[in-house]
């Protein structure tokens, strides 16, 4: 496995849709873009080919290895959940023609991973971002969840790899 992998970060919004790209070097993640797509205006049909189509010109230009997407919450109601659900599906969408791996992560477990704390706050989410990715201005709320979803994955794999190396040390002994 290479020690340097390009992870694509995607948190669905109806309207709103955060995108992040960090390359990660063993443990190291490095920001390399983000960004909003925003999907505000037209039918939802409309709004949801927008959301395909700026998300695979984005998977076009920074050829991610692998895709990091939060997984749908519980809504306050069961529309907002499905619209949620359908920005979601054309954001992922979008990258199966580059048969990227995607790995989905629920809310709590990205803010853990970034924050330490399962229910951080937008802000304190952007904070870490800010100081996890050494960044001079604060990306958006919805930038700053896409990049936080791309450190935990990123996270996730350096941890996952550094079992697999203790594994085989312990077997070698």
């Amino acid at each position: 496995m290479s020690s340097r992998q390009r992870i694509l970060g995607i948190d669905p919004g109806s309207r709103i849709t955060g995108f992040g790209i960090v390359d990660f070097n063993g443990d190291q993640p490095a920001y390399v873009s983000s960004g909003t797509v925003k999907s505000q205006d037209g039918s939802f049909a409309e709004r949801l080919k927008r959301i395909y189509l700026s998300i695979g010109d984005i998977v076009a230009e920074y050829r991610p290895d692998i895709v990091a997407v939060e997984t749908v919450f519980m809504a306050r109601n069961a529309g907002s959940a499905l619209k949620l659900g359908q920005a979601r599906s054309a954001a992922l969408c979008a990258t199966f023609a580059h048969e990227l791996e995607v790995f989905e992560y629920a809310p709590r477990e990205i803010k853990q991973a970034v924050v330490g704390n399962g229910g951080a706050t937008k802000e304190q989410v952007q904070h870490m971002i800010i100081a996890l990715l050494q960044l001079n201005g604060s990306p958006s709320a919805d930038a700053a969840d896409a990049l936080a979803a791309a450190i935990c994955h990123g996270h996730q794999r350096a941890l996952r790899q550094r079992l697999v190396e203790h594994a085989c040390v312990a077997r070698l002994r």
